[in-house]
């Protein structure tokens, strides 16, 4: 369901009711013929895309809809076009008359709704159940950057992270949760942490490593191992050997080629990615 809504004396008692009473409601008044507003209305589109778990714009077209445009105005004390109306439960709890920027519509909203973790942290969620890891996990770093100290934004990314094979830093993560805090949810992350780290363990990766020891220059080996380290979460030792190839023969077999995919397959950035970029360019040039 959209939240911009135009409303009609038909919906406005549904749209401004019960059911939108968990969201800020921005009540706007629109007139095609006033260049203020048509700034304004799309101003008010991307915010309403930007806080879409949170924020109704409910636009009133003064001039299709002149009956009930006149009497909200006249109930709210209407002065000007545009004019903007925060609402919530039902209830004005702020008014900015005449045209307003982008910056300070946003301060006016920031009274009213959450804070900008918990904003952020509802676009790492939508993007999860949208399988965008990537998107996923750069919300849900910036919602911990801003406040590492909140629970619920620590197991959201420490469960983007086990998804994205970035064990070190979920284990990390769960392991400052205080033990008041560790509820079924930090239990089944916990659970899906020791599985992932038991596959990077596998018997293969053992049996290549032992290999590895006993042939150390053997470049077949450490393609091959690196391979397995990439499939297994353990990028970084992955691009180490991978490294460690190209810096003797850049050509060899795959190793140029697995290093640029391990990187590709880091999250936007992520500092591993950004070290083993510096470090493959400067063998290159």
């Amino acid at each position: 369901m959209t939240n911009q809504i135009q409303l009609t004396p038909d919906n406005i008692q549904q749209v401004l009711g019960e059911q939108n009473q968990d969201k800020l409601i921005l009540l706007t008044f629109f007139s095609a013929q006033n260049p203020d507003c048509v700034a304004q209305a799309s101003i008010l589109s991307n915010l309403a895309a930007a806080y879409e778990s949170h924020l109704l714009v409910a636009t009133v077209d003064c001039d299709l809809q002149q009956a009930l445009a006149s009497q909200l105005a006249q109930q709210i004390g209407l002065q000007a076009l545009p004019t903007l109306v925060m609402l919530k439960n039902g209830s004005p709890v702020d008014m900015l008359p005449g045209a307003q920027g982008e910056d300070e519509i946003k301060k006016a909203l920031a009274e009213h709704l959450p804070k900008p973790e918990v904003l952020l942290l509802d676009q790492a969620k939508q993007a999860l159940a949208s399988d965008d890891l990537n998107s996923a996990f750069s919300f849900a770093k910036q919602a911990y950057d801003i406040d590492a100290s909140n629970t619920r934004v620590k197991l959201v990314l420490a469960n983007i992270c086990i998804q994205i094979q970035k064990l070190e830093d979920a284990a990390a993560l769960l392991d400052s949760v205080d033990e008041q805090e560790q509820d079924a949810y930090y239990q089944n992350l916990q659970a899906k942490l020791i599985q992932a780290q038991q596959v990077q363990e596998s018997p293969e990766i053992k049996m290549l490593s032992s290999a590895l020891a006993e042939e150390p220059d053997n470049n077949d080996i450490k393609i091959k191992l690196a391979q397995a380290f990439g499939e297994a979460g353990r990028k970084e030792e992955a691009l180490e050997l991978l490294l460690s190839i190209l810096k003797r023969d850049m050509n060899f077999m795959s190793a140029k080629q697995d290093f640029l995919d391990i990187i590709a397959s880091l999250p936007d950035g992520d500092a591993l990615s950004a070290t083993y970029r510096r470090k493959l360019y400067s063998l290159l040039y």
